[in-house]
């Protein structure tokens, strides 16, 4: 059981406009063991381009030897046609990684580190105050070639090693981040433990380091509080929220954690809620259930799942 914190005061008023960053090409098919040819995986990711989706995470460049999955990362970003206002970030542990995708022409990139030590010692092989200086030439590199940088904090709300999270451990990795030239940090409740009791309080040290315009929020749904979560980030006054199509993903890392939270399920809530994200419900249906078909397995989104076999008028 995670320990309930004091809840913040909350902003009265819901924000007009919400971007959805949908991460399921990397983070939702990084794990999967089979082989997705790349051919897919660029259709999955034109599919959510035709949704509206202006920012999908495309690709990770990796070591092939822990990530075999994105070791097409390269072909994967080739084969991908601009799109006017489409954005597609990569994802980057190290320099080699950074150049490795300079090479293969990416526009903008993504670095990682942990707010939990054990987590970061079993995902990085370092503690989070090495991760960090690993990451510092990283984004000494793309400041000179003008990239733009994203910045993950992992496990901000429980890591699976170490039990509940202080918030001011994960206010400290993402004001490091910041630092190093992040234009906004991500902050990823890897394991889904998180509920609006101690995503709240996360938030409001991140706050006090990150302007929250420069905050957004990655809630797995492991324990099926990701929805309650974006909500009450919503009105705490987040206004950027990753995703993944069909509710796919996972982490190696973090066992027994689920996928993130469904993009259809986000944009039916958002949707209802009378806030616009420019997506269009029924082709972000269609891309989900293209990957899923794709996949042998059932879409993950209950949304998706309904209005797949009763068509209704979304609102």
């Amino acid at each position: 059981m995670t320990t309930p914190h004091k809840t913040p005061a909350l902003h009265s008023a819901l924000p007009a406009h919400v971007e959805l960053v949908d991460v399921a090409p990397r983070d939702g098919l990084q794990n999967i063991a089979t082989a997705i040819p790349s051919s897919t995986k660029i259709q999955l990711i034109d599919l959510l381009a035709d949704a509206g989706l202006k920012r999908i995470e495309a690709a990770a460049f990796v070591s092939p030897q822990w990530v075999p999955q994105m070791a097409d990362g390269a072909a994967v970003l080739q084969g991908l046609k601009p799109r006017p206002g489409v954005r597609y970030p990569v994802l980057v542990p190290n320099l080699k990684g950074f150049d490795a995708a300079m090479e293969a022409g990416a526009t903008e990139v993504a670095i990682f580190a942990a707010a939990s030590e054990s987590f970061s010692r079993k995902n990085t092989n370092a503690s989070v105050a090495e991760s960090l200086k690993r990451l510092t030439p990283v984004a000494a590199a793309a400041a000179a070639l003008d990239i733009p940088v994203r910045g993950y904090v992992s496990c901000v709300a429980g890591c699976p090693f170490e039990g509940p999270v202080a918030p001011e451990a994960v206010a400290h990795v993402a004001h490091e981040l910041q630092e190093l030239g992040c234009y906004e940090i991500s902050l990823g409740d890897t394991i889904g433990t998180g509920t609006p009791g101690t995503i709240l309080p996360m938030l409001e040290a991140c706050a006090r380091h990150v302007p929250i315009q420069r905050l957004a929020g990655h809630y797995h749904d492991t324990y099926g509080m990701a929805l309650a979560n974006i909500h009450a980030s919503l009105l705490f006054g987040v206004k950027v929220f990753d995703t993944s199509v069909a509710g796919l993903g996972g982490c190696p890392y973090a066992p027994g954690a689920s996928g993130n939270v469904a993009t259809e399920d986000v944009v039916y809530l958002l949707q209802g809620m009378g806030i616009e994200c420019g997506i269009d419900l029924p082709r972000l249906i269609a891309a989900g259930n293209f990957i899923s078909a794709q996949l042998g397995r059932e879409n993950a989104s209950r949304v998706a799942r309904n209005l797949s076999r009763t068509p209704l008028q979304c609102q």
